[in-house]
């Protein structure tokens, strides 16, 4: 027998921070469909999308309007709290390669991988709601760079905090000395540098347009003598 069981929750905008209320969830909600394969018989899941009025769109197109509505909000909410949009991209790159249903080894959860004491600290109370786990993220990320904000590399020493706790910074003085750590860092550091090369590169003004020079034509005459001209406009 053929089933389909969309199982899933709204996502919920987080709740006020101290800067003011987060911008609200984009009306939709991510779900997770699950069906019978007709030829194996097995269970597959895809993602689902579904709007305010209810459409479901499953498959390519669902991620496709997915990151869409993750990249206009990922925007927003780092202009809200004054982060480098591409910094927080680079974050959730490094954490889950955007997938808001990743879970870690360690327990931390979906796109920026947050830590069940931490998303409780920033009152995140689905941590597999993109909009929720995004605005949360922001916010701890915001925190750590005011954290380190008088400190020599304060990106680098907020990143590694990121990653270990701001405890092991602490205990260590500086970035701590694991393989982790040290790797995350780089790694962030990494795409964070790539994807402000590229947006220079997009918002750099397009060369000037090579001057169009007439043809030129040469001849020599009875005389053996080179003339040189340009050639006269038809």
């Amino acid at each position: 027998m053929r089933f389909c069981l969309i199982a899933g929750c709204w996502l919920l905008p987080a709740l006020a921070a101290e800067s003011g209320a987060p911008l609200p969830a984009p009306a939709s909600h991510l779900a997770s469909v699950v069906k019978v394969d007709a030829r194996s018989g097995r269970l597959v899941r895809t993602a689902a999308m579904a709007s305010a009025s209810g459409r479901v769109v499953a498959g390519t197109q669902a991620w496709s309007e997915l990151a869409t509505a993750l990249d206009d909000f990922v925007r927003q909410t780092a202009e809200r709290y004054q982060v480098d949009p591409l910094l927080v991209r680079s974050v959730i790159q490094a954490e889950s390669n955007y997938n808001p249903a990743a879970v870690s080894a360690k327990g931390a959860q979906g796109l920026m991988q947050l830590m069940p004491q931490t998303a409780r600290r920033f009152d995140v109370k689905n941590a597999f709601s993109p909009w929720e786990n995004i605005d949360g993220g922001v916010r701890y990320l915001k925190y750590l760079l005011d954290l380190y904000g008088k400190r020599e590399s304060p990106e680098t020493l907020a990143l590694a905090a990121y990653n270990a706790g701001e405890g092991a910074v602490l205990k260590h003085g500086g970035v701590p000395p694991y393989q982790e750590t040290t790797d995350y860092v780089r790694k962030v550091a990494k795409n964070w540098k790539d994807a402000r090369a590229e947006a220079d590169r997009l918002a750099a003004p397009p060369p000037p347009e090579a001057a169009a020079y007439r043809p030129v034509e040469h001849y020599t005459d009875a005389r053996g003598v080179l003339h040189i001209r340009t050639r006269p406009t038809p």
